[in-house]
């Protein structure tokens, strides 16, 4: 009975609910470094504390989790297996996503009159500077979705390079995950609540990126010319981003376990808030 007592006191109090949770997710977080590819490489406490803060203090609140990391660095894996265990949960409106690669500006009049990748590349065109893609779209959509409005996405051709408006509709959700190689850069960011970078080193980089290539019709000098693109482009866009996140992961955890430690991450905040609201409901 004491121990009930003690219990409601600490969960009823929201400072002390938040250190409840605080500690919950560092001991994830203890567990998860003991991991032979653990998930979380860096992470800044004082981070932890405000979010936790913000979400007992106005659990209604949306959220945009903005991650990026370079090409074929594993981030839409990441978001495909947080997702997952997100689904666990049944309610419709806990999260939405919204993909940086779909904002890519239609370029298929241009790859039309070069004839070939190979030769719009020569020009000078790049899919891997911020100019590329509709960040200001995308960056209104993800302001829209936090206040409660649904929004259409565009859907974008990796093959032909055409990018169609309106076509799929997003609603909006507690939860926002927001990936792509910009989702970090200064005038996007301001956006985001919580900010994850993917690391992956450079080889298993490469290697990945030249097998996802081939399905977009990319292989030989198209492939190697667009690769060094890439590589320059992630040099002055997208590494530096790495300094300013508030999480850094790895790039080389498998999707299952990507599943399984987001879905304890969940269960940790969800099941003492539960406690919080059924303690305060009985008194």
């Amino acid at each position: 009975m004491q121990k009930d007592i003690q219990m409601h006191d600490l969960v009823s109090d929201k400072t002390g609910l938040i250190f409840k949770i605080v500690e919950s997710l560092n001991k994830i977080l203890r567990e998860d470094q003991q991991q032979k590819q653990p998930l979380f490489l860096s992470i800044n406490e004082q981070f932890l504390l405000k979010l936790v803060t913000g979400i007992v203090k106005n659990p209604k609140k949306s959220y945009v989790i903005g991650i990026a990391g370079e090409s074929a660095s594993g981030k839409t894996t990441l978001v495909q297996n947080a997702a997952k265990a997100l689904l666990k949960d049944k309610r419709r409106d806990l999260f939405t996503t919204i993909s940086c690669d779909d904002y890519y500006k239609d370029a298929s009049d241009e790859l039309k009159r070069a004839g070939s990748y190979e030769n719009l590349f020569m020009t000078g065109f790049s899919f891997d500077t911020p100019d590329a893609l509709d960040l200001q779209l995308m960056k209104s959509h993800l302001e829209k979705l936090k206040s409660g409005e649904s929004v259409k996405s565009p859907a974008y051709n990796f093959v032909t390079c055409e990018s169609k408006l309106d076509m799929v509709e997003k609603n909006p959700a507690l939860i926002i995950l927001n990936e792509g190689l910009f989702v970090l850069n200064n005038d996007v960011a301001d956006v985001d609540d919580i900010k994850i970078y993917v690391f992956t080193p450079f080889s298993i980089i490469r290697d990945r990126w030249y097998s996802r290539a081939a399905t977009r019709g990319k292989t030989g000098n198209a492939a190697d010319m667009q690769f060094e693109n890439v590589n320059q482009a992630a040099q002055i866009y997208i590494r530096p981003t790495m300094q300013t996140s508030d999480i850094v992961v790895n790039g080389l955890t498998t999707a299952e376990y990507i599943e399984e430690i987001t879905e304890k991450i969940i269960n940790a905040i969800t099941s003492i808030l539960h406690l919080k609201n059924n303690l305060e409901n009985k008194g």
